[in-house]
């Protein structure tokens, strides 16, 4: 990344977003936070001013609204795009807003990325992009799609696309964390879809961080995955409530949801590179990538690296219970 870049974020008044706008301005970048949330910027604005003073740039705009997108990318030398509609229940009842958002949003991030010869996008996507039992899911899965594909066609332009897949990001906005802990404060039983429910998990240090690193490292076309740990949701009830045998009540699995998650399928996993601390899944469509990209496909991605053996499951190397209490206390997610 280059020093002191111009760098937009998209959905930057969400969990993840925000979180890469702390973190790039604090690595000296100037921050063109773009959301649709009039609110959130204010926010956002009244947060750091004070700190990054003329470093945070507020833009109000929908990603669904490409000339809007277009006018916000010019001088931009690297996009995170974080905008999406991310509940799985609600993506079920509103289908054609989860597409236009996470679907047509996405594909003019990436037309107006071309156009203003941005130099990287980085596209944050889910592991309920892997065999997706939703509609969110699925329109994850095709934002990644169209990620990839776009190093097909940016043709004599220069702008490289990748993606990078997380499982839950502890703490974020509605996520099981904050719910446990409002019932919890109102002395509800803890609701639990299913006491077989498993879930990949990773803090929201180490989701900006995997951010930050696919952005150095990245070729184009690339999936990175961090290496992260998995738990059963009992797990996560015994830590948040401090009880081994916690309160609370079956509901059943919302529409779309799935017991347990994938980071990486079968298909996925015999082109899959192990590096350091991260899985690299290499496109399967690289036969039609430009040659320049191939050769640095078959230079940084060599026969040295291993090879993923098999698909990433949730319900399989699961963190035990007191491995899952000191993931939450470190993180400080107890208190």
């Amino acid at each position: 990344m280059l020093k002191k870049s111009r760098i937009l974020v998209s959905g930057a008044c969400g969990s993840i977003g925000s979180a890469i706008v702390e973190r790039l301005l604090g690595d000296g970048h100037t921050v063109c936070a773009f959301d649709q949330s009039e609110d959130g910027l204010f926010k956002l604005d009244q947060k750091f001013k004070s700190y990054y003073d003329g470093q945070l740039k507020l833009f109000i705009g929908n990603i669904r609204d490409e000339k809007r997108v277009s006018l916000a990318f010019e001088d931009i030398d690297i996009v995170f795009h974080c905008a999406a509609l991310k509940h799985v229940y609600l993506s079920e009842y509103n289908p054609f807003e989860a597409m236009q958002t996470n679907i047509i949003g996405t594909n003019n991030i990436i037309n107006c990325a071309i156009k203003a010869n941005v130099d990287k996008v980085v596209f944050t996507s889910s592991d309920k992009a892997v065999n997706p039992s939703s509609t969110m899911g699925a329109t994850k899965l095709l934002g990644e799609r169209l990620i990839t594909a776009a190093n097909h066609y940016s043709g004599s332009h220069n702008t490289k696309f990748s993606s990078v897949r997380f499982g839950n990001v502890l703490n974020t906005n509605g996520s099981v964390l904050h719910i446990f802990r409002k019932q919890i404060l109102e002395n509800k039983p803890l609701t639990i879809t299913s006491k077989d429910m498993s879930r990949f998990f990773i803090t929201m240090s180490q989701a900006v961080d995997l951010c930050l690193e696919a952005s150095k490292i990245m070729i184009g076309g690339e999936i990175f995955v961090s290496n992260m740990g998995s738990c059963n949701i009992m797990s996560i009830a015994k830590a948040i409530s401090g009880d081994s045998k916690p309160t609370y009540n079956l509901i059943g699995l919302k529409s779309g949801e799935k017991e347990y998650e994938e980071l990486v399928t079968d298909s996925e996993a015999i082109r899959t590179r192990v590096k350091d601390n991260l899985y690299v899944i290499i496109p399967d469509t690289l036969e039609i990538m430009p040659d320049s990209i191939c050769d640095l496909y078959h230079k940084n991605y060599n026969k040295e690296l291993s090879i993923l053996q098999s698909s990433l499951r949730s319900d399989e190397n699961m963190l035990s219970d007191h491995e899952v209490f000191n993931l939450l206390h470190s993180a400080e997610l107890l208190g």
